[in-house]
C-alpha cells in the first residue's frame, strides 16, 4: 500500500455548461481502477512506484517497469532468474525495493552481485518465491487457520513465516530478519507481487 480549487461564479458556470452534453466519468478507487456501483473492473491493478502494472504482463516485466525495484531486477538478471520468472508459474514474489537493498550492509550486497557468488544471490532471490499464487487474503486466512501463524515454503525448499501486525502480513525469515508487506495483490500474468520493506535472508 483526496490529496479544490476556489473558482469564479464565471467560470464555474461556463465548466457547467461546457459539461452539459458529457457523460460523467465513473470514479476510481485509490488504487486507479474504474468503479461501476459496487464492483471494479477486472482490469483493475495498483500501480507500484508510480508505474502502470499490467495484469498481461509477466512478474519480470512488470518488475521492470517499476521505478522501484531497479536493483532487484538487476539481481535478478545476474542470478539468471529472468526465464524461470517469466514461465507460466504461477508464483507468489515478495518484492524488496529499492530502498529495502540499501539496508543490507555494501559489503554483502556487493558481494552478491560477483559472479562467483551467483548461486548464494539465485538462493536469496528464490527465497522470496513461494510457488502458486497466494494473495493476501490467502496468506491472512493461513495466518488464522495456523491460529496466528503460517509457514510459506519457498522456492528454495526453506521457511518463511507469515504473522499479522497491526493488520499487515509481516514475513520472518529463517534466518530471523522481518519484512512487512507494504503493498499486496499486483497480480501479474503469471502470478501476483507483494512489494515488501526489507530484503528476506535464508539460512545459508
Amino acid at each position: 500500500m483526496t490529496r479544490q480549487w476556489p473558482f469564479t461564479t464565471a467560470l464555474a458556470a461556463g465548466l457547467a455548461l461546457s459539461g452539459c452534453n458529457k457523460t460523467p466519468e465513473p470514479p476510481k478507487t485509490e488504487t486507479g481502477a474504474v468503479a461501476t456501483g459496487d464492483v471494479v473492473t477486472a482490469n483493475s491493478n495498483p500501480t507500484v512506484g508510480g508505474a502502470e502494472m499490467l495484469r498481461t504482463r509477466t512478474i519480470v516485466e512488470n518488475a521492470s517497469a517499476s521505478p522501484i525495484h531497479k536493483t532487484l531486477v538487476a539481481a535478478v538478471k545476474q542470478a539468471g532468474l529472468v526465464e524461470t520468472l517469466s514461465g507460466a508459474g504461477p508464483f507468489t514474489v515478495f518484492a524488496p525495493t529499492d530502498e529495502a537493498f540499501t539496508q543490507v550492509p555494501a559489503v554483502m550486497r556487493d558481494g552478491w552481485m560477483r559472479p562467483a557468488q551467483k548461486t548464494v544471490l539465485a538462493a536469496m532471490l528464490k527465497y522470496h518465491v513461494v510457488p502458486g499464487k497466494l494473495t493476501a487474503a490467502d496468506i491472512k486466512a493461513r495466518i488464522a487457520e495456523g491460529k496466528g501463524r503460517a509457514v510459506l515454503k519457498t522456492a528454495d525448499g526453506q521457511d518463511l513465516t507469515a504473522t499479522s501486525s497491526d493488520g499487515a502480513i509481516l514475513l520472518t525469515s529463517a534466518s530471523g530478519n522481518k519484512a512487512v508487506v507494504t503493498q499486496a495483490d499486483v497480480d501479474q500474468s503469471n502470478g501476483v507481487i507483494h512489494v515488501v520493506d526489507a530484503v528476506l535472508l535464508p539460512k545459508m
